[in-house]
C-alpha cells in the first residue's frame, strides 16, 4: 500500500468523517489508525507502535509551535483577565461604528501581519474578537476573515516565512534563483489574490453565502458559544486602559520580527531579505512570546492591573485554553506523518503519477494547480506540497527559466494555498478556528463556498494563462470571472432573502 492510491485514503477517511460526524478528534484518530494499519499490514500492535512513534516525532519537531501556542494563550489570558480586552472593546466601539467596520479592520490587520501565518491567525483573533463580539459578528465569520488573510497574504509577501519555504524548494543544481522566482510568481498567484479581494468585496457589499448567513442571523449566544477562553474571569474594577492591550500586542509583533531577523543572521552581515529567508520562524515566535510575557508582567504588576496571584492563574488558564488546538494539531501532524515520507509515501505516489503522464504543455499550469490543491487538502500542508511539486515543475521545464515555468510554479503555490485554506486538518485552518474561538467544523463548512468562488476562476485563469503562455491574460480572465460570479450570486441570494 506504500506509494499507491491507498496512501491518500487515511486523509480522505479523516476529512470525510469530520464533515459527517462533526467530531474532529475522533475522525483524525481513525484516519491515523487506518494509515498505520495500511503501513503495517493490519498488525494492530505494530500499528499502534507506529502511531506513537510518528506522534512523538511530529510533536518534537514542532515543539516550538506548541510552546508558542501555550505562550500566546497565556498572553491572551493575561490581557483578558486584566480587563484590557473590555477596555479596548469599549474604546473601539466608539471608533468603529458598524459591523462592516469591524470586519474591515479585521481584514486590514490580517494583511498587515504578513510575516507568518501562525502568528497572523492567533494575533488577529486575539485583537479583533472583543470588537467583533460587540457587533454580533459570529465566530465562524471572524474565523473566515482570519483564515482568508493568513496563508493567502503570507504567500504574496516577499518578507515572510513562506517566501523562505518556497525559495528553498528548488532542486539542487538548478540554475534558477529561488527568491527571484518567488517574486515573479506573486502577480500570478490567482487564488491568493482573488481570495483577498473576495474578503473585502464580501464586507463592502454585505455578502454572505447562505450557510454563513444562517449563522450570522442566529442567536448571538449560539454563534459565539465556542469561545476558547470562557473560563477566564475578567476583572471589572481595575485601572486597565486600551494601551494595556495594544502595547503588549505591538511589542509581540515587534519582538517576533526582531528575533526572525536575529535568527536569520541580520547581525552576521545578511541584509533584511536574506535574514527573513534564513530565519528560524518558530524559534523567533517562542522567543518573542516569552519576552512578551515578561514585558506584560512589568507592565501590569507595578500598576496593580492584576495581582501576582492573578498573573499566575492567567498562565494556567491560558495553557488550558490552547489544549484543544494543540490536540487537533498533534493529530493533524501525525496524520500527515503516516501518509508521508518513510511511511505510506503519498508524495511519491503523486510524483509517480505525474512522471508517468504526458499532457499538452499549455495544460500544465491548470494541472499542477489541481494536483497541488488535492495534495495540500489531503495532507493539510502547503509547505510539503511546495517541496514535492516545485522540483517536478522545474524538471518538466528542463531547469530553465521561462514564462510558463513561472506560471506553473505560481499554480503550484496557488493550489497549495487553496488546499491549505479549506482542509480541516491544515494548521492554519485549525489556528484560525482557535484564534476566532469558533467551532472548527463550522469554520471549515462556512468558508468552503468563499474558497470555491476564488478557486474556480483561478483554475480557469491558469488554463488560459497556460494556453496563451501569458500570465497577465490569465489574471485578467480570473478576476473578470470572479467578479461576474460574485455579483450574480449576490443578486441571487438577495432575491432569495427578500422572498423568504
Amino acid at each position: 500500500m506504500v506509494a499507491t492510491f491507498w496512501a491518500l485514503v487515511p486523509a480522505i477517511i479523516a476529512i470525510a468523517l469530520a464533515l459527517i460526524t462533526k467530531q474532529v478528534y475522533f475522525s483524525l484518530f481513525l484516519g491515523i489508525l487506518a494509515g498505520a494499519l495500511f503501513f503495517t499490514g493490519f498488525d494492530v500492535i505494530a500499528a499502534l507502535t507506529t502511531i506513537w512513534d510518528i506522534m512523538a516525532h511530529a510533536v518534537s519537531s514542532n515543539m516550538n509551535i506548541v510552546i508558542f501556542l501555550v505562550i500566546l494563550g497565556m498572553i491572551v489570558a493575561l490581557i483578558q483577565k486584566s480587563g484590557a480586552s473590555k477596555a479596548y472593546a469599549n474604546w473601539a466601539v466608539k471608533k468603529i461604528s458598524s459591523k462592516k467596520g469591524a470586519l474591515g479592520v479585521t481584514g486590514l490587520l490580517g494583511i498587515l501581519i504578513f510575516v507568518d501565518d501562525y502568528f497572523n491567525c492567533l494575533t488577529v483573533g486575539t485583537v479583533m474578537r472583543p470588537i467583533t463580539d460587540k457587533f454580533k459578528v459570529s465566530r465562524a465569520r471572524l474565523a473566515y476573515g482570519i483564515d482568508a488573510t493568513a496563508a493567502p497574504v503570507c504567500i504574496l509577501a516577499p518578507i515572510s516565512s513562506w517566501a523562505a519555504a518556497v525559495s528553498s524548494s528548488l532542486p539542487e543544481g538548478s540554475n534558477i534563483d529561488g527568491f527571484s522566482l518567488f517574486l515573479q510568481t506573486i502577480p500570478f498567484n490567482f487564488y491568493a489574490l482573488l481570495t483577498i479581494a473576495i474578503v473585502f468585496l464580501a464586507i463592502a457589499f454585505n455578502f454572505n453565502f447562505p450557510h454563513m448567513q444562517r449563522i450570522e442571523d442566529s442567536d448571538p449566544d449560539i454563534s459565539i458559544a465556542s469561545q476558547t477562553s470562557e473560563d477566564i474571569k475578567i476583572k471589572e474594577d481595575n485601572n486597565a486602559h486600551v494601551f494595556d492591550l495594544v502595547i503588549p500586542v505591538l511589542f509581540l509583533i515587534a519582538i517576533c520580527i526582531f528575533f526572525m531577523l536575529f535568527t536569520g543572521g541580520i547581525f552576521d552581515g545578511k541584509n533584511v531579505v536574506e535574514a527573513f529567508a534564513n530565519a528560524n520562524a518558530s524559534l523567533a515566535l517562542v522567543l518573542g512570546g516569552f519576552f512578551t510575557v515578561i514585558f506584560t508582567f512589568i507592565l501590569y504588576i507595578p500598576r496593580k492591573i492584576v495581582t501576582f496571584v492573578e498573573f499566575n492563574d492567567a498562565l494556567v488558564e491560558g495553557f488550558k485554553a490552547m489544549v484543544s488546538a494543540i490536540l487537533i494539531l498533534t493529530f493533524a501532524w501525525t496524520l500527515s506523518g503516516v501518509s508521508g515520507e518513510g511511511y505510506l509515501e503519498a508524495g511519491q505516489f503523486v510524483g509517480n503519477v505525474l512522471s508517468d503522464s504526458s499532457f499538452a504543455i499549455g495544460l500544465i499550469p491548470a494541472l499542477f494547480y489541481a494536483i497541488a490543491l488535492g495534495l495540500s487538502f489531503a495532507t493539510g500542508t502547503s509547505w510539503g506540497t511546495f517541496a514535492l511539486l516545485i522540483p517536478i515543475v522545474v524538471t518538466v521545464f528542463g531547469g530553465e527559466a521561462s514564462s510558463l515555468l513561472v506560471i506553473s510554479v505560481a499554480a503550484v503555490l496557488a493550489g497549495a494555498v487553496n488546499g491549505d485554506h479549506i482542509s480541516p486538518i491544515s494548521d492554519t485552518t485549525i489556528l484560525s478556528s482557535a484564534g476566532a474561538g469558533s467551532d472548527h467544523i463550522a469554520h471549515v463548512e462556512t468558508q468552503l463556498p468563499y474558497s470555491m468562488l476564488a478557486a474556480i476562476p483561478a483554475i480557469i485563469g491558469f488554463l488560459i494563462a497556460g494556453l496563451t503562455q501569458n500570465g497577465w491574460i490569465g489574471l485578467v480572465s480570473a478576476v473578470a470571472i470572479m467578479l461576474a460570479a460574485f455579483f450574480i450570486l449576490r443578486a441571487r441570494f438577495n432575491k432569495q432573502r427578500a422572498l423568504a
